[in-house]
């Protein structure tokens, strides 16, 4: 595991969110949906969707944590997906307590 990769993905709230999603469901039976277009968005959900989609997706993506179809805006765990697991699973065990 490249931890330094790791530990940045985990590092903002909103990629931990969606990795702890991931790791929540199933996605090869059904993607985890993105957040898209409410007819209207305050400008700090906008600002949230725009860094999601240019910032925190493709981050993930090239990681190889996730695989993002951003003309479905369905994401489902990558190949690295497995390497990144444990720490999710300490994550979400943590705030289960």
């Amino acid at each position: 595991m490249n931890t330094d990769s790791a530990f940045e993905a985990l590092a903002h709230e909103q990629r931990r969110t969606l990795l702890l999603a991931l790791l929540q469901s199933n996605p090869q039976d059904a993607g985890f949906e993105s957040p898209t277009g409410h007819s209207v968005l305050t400008d700090a959900e906008q600002r949230v969707q725009t860094e999601l989609y240019h910032v925190h997706l493709p981050t993930l993506e090239d990681d190889g944590y996730i695989e993002w179809n951003e003309k479905t805006d369905q994401i489902i765990k990558g190949p690295q997906f497995d390497e990144i697991r444990p720490l999710l699973e300490c994550i979400a065990s943590d705030g289960a307590e």
